[in-house]
C-alpha cells in the first residue's frame, strides 16, 4: 500500500516536470544571429506585404546568404542587410518577382509557390469596401465577400480579369456596363451562370450618391430644420 502511494506521488511529480519543462524539453531560444529578426517585415511599397525570417531559416532551413548575397543584391535577385533597400530601388514590383528577381529567385513556382499565387501567404486582403465613382457613382465591391464567403482565390480576377492597381479599371475608359455585358470584368463571372448577371440586382454593387455619402459620411447639410 505504502509504496503504491510513494509510485502515485513519483508520477504526480514526474508529470508536473514535464508540464513545467514543456513536455521535458525546454523550448530552445530564438537565435536571432543565426534566423534574423524575429519581427514579421512589412513592405509598404508598391503594395502591403508581409514576410517572416523564421519561416524561411528556422522552419525551411534556409541561409542568411540565400538572400542576403552581395552579388544577387547587385543583380536586383537578392536583398540588401538593410531595410528598405529593396523599395527604394523602384523595381521592387510584381513583374520583376516574375521575371526571377527579389523573392521570385525562388518563388518560381517549382522552387516554392509561384509569384501568382497563393497570395494571403504575403498580402492581406484591402480595406473593404471599394468605392468605384466612375464612370458612374457609385458602386461598390467587398474582397472579404468574395474571397472569404464565396471562395475565391484572388488569381481568379488578379491579373487577367482586373489589373492589381487601384483605379487601372475606370483610366481605360472601357469600365463600362457594356463591357461588362460583353463578359469583360464583373461580366467575366457575372455572366447568369456563374454568378447573376450584370444587368440585374442592380443594387447589390449600384449604390448611387446618397449611398456613397454615406458610405463616406459626407451626407450634406440639405438646410432642413
Amino acid at each position: 500500500m505504502i509504496n503504491n502511494k510513494i509510485i502515485t506521488f513519483a508520477t504526480v511529480l514526474l508529470a508536473g516536470s514535464f508540464f513545467l519543462t514543456g513536455n521535458g524539453h525546454a523550448e530552445e531560444a530564438y537565435d536571432v544571429q543565426a534566423y534574423g529578426p524575429k519581427t514579421t517585415i512589412i513592405f509598404n511599397t508598391p503594395v502591403t506585404a508581409s514576410f517572416d525570417h523564421k519561416v524561411h531559416t528556422a522552419d525551411i532551413g534556409l541561409d542568411c546568404s540565400s538572400c542576403h548575397d552581395s552579388e544577387m543584391v547587385a543583380e536586383k535577385r537578392g536583398f540588401a542587410m538593410q531595410r528598405g533597400v529593396a523599395e527604394a530601388t523602384g523595381q521592387f514590383t510584381m513583374a520583376a518577382m516574375a521575371e526571377g528577381q527579389f523573392c521570385g529567385v525562388c518563388h518560381d513556382g517549382d522552387m516554392a509557390f509561384g509569384v501568382d499565387e497563393n497570395c494571403a501567404a504575403c498580402h492581406q486582403l484591402p480595406d473593404d469596401p471599394i468605392i468605384w465613382t466612375a464612370p458612374v457613382k457609385a458602386v461598390i465591391f467587398s474582397h472579404d465577400q468574395h474571397v472569404n464567403d464565396i471562395g475565391l482565390d484572388c488569381e481568379s480576377c488578379h491579373s487577367d480579369v482586373f489589373a492589381m492597381k487601384v483605379g487601372a479599371a475606370p483610366a481605360t475608359g472601357n469600365y463600362t456596363m457594356r463591357a461588362l455585358n460583353d463578359g469583360q470584368y464583373c461580366g467575366a463571372c457575372h455572366d447568369g451562370e456563374t454568378a447573376f448577371a450584370s444587368n440585374t440586382q442592380c443594387n447589390t454593387c449600384h449604390i448611387g450618391v446618397k449611398g456613397y455619402n454615406r458610405a463616406m459620411g459626407t451626407t450634406p447639410d440639405t438646410g432642413g430644420h
